[in-house]
């Protein structure tokens, strides 16, 4: 007899034909099914991160009267101005919470705490 794949047995047991391989093959679908987990582990190292920098982000904007930009942000935390913008989103109203609102001054856009 060939080998009883997971959907054969489960196919045999539906149809009310169970023997001891179908048992046994719906036994080890079981265990193999406990091994993937059940669910959220948590954050990843870099959503971590992120928390931090976002912490950082807004200590910095309580200290700029004049705000900042994406620019000076990044470059005060040490990562690239996409990563920085990246994280401010985050925080103003249009896509995050709305602790940080960002304006229009002059050509540049600038972000103060709100």
């Amino acid at each position: 007899m060939e080998k009883l794949t997971y959907a054969q047995a489960i196919d045999m047991a539906i149809e009310g034909k169970v023997d001891e391989a179908v048992v046994e093959k719906l036994k080890a679908l079981k265990v193999q099914l406990a091994k993937k987990g059940s669910g959220k582990k948590g954050l990843t190292k870099t959503q971590k991160e992120g928390l931090v920098l976002i912490d950082r982000i807004i200590e910095m904007l309580a200290d700029a009267e004049e705000g900042m930009t994406a620019t000076e942000i990044g470059a005060e935390l040490g990562v690239t101005c996409q990563r920085a913008s990246a994280l401010l989103a985050k925080l103003t109203p249009e896509k995050g919470d709305g602790r940080v609102r960002k304006d229009k001054v002059g050509k540049q856009i600038r972000f103060f705490l709100a």
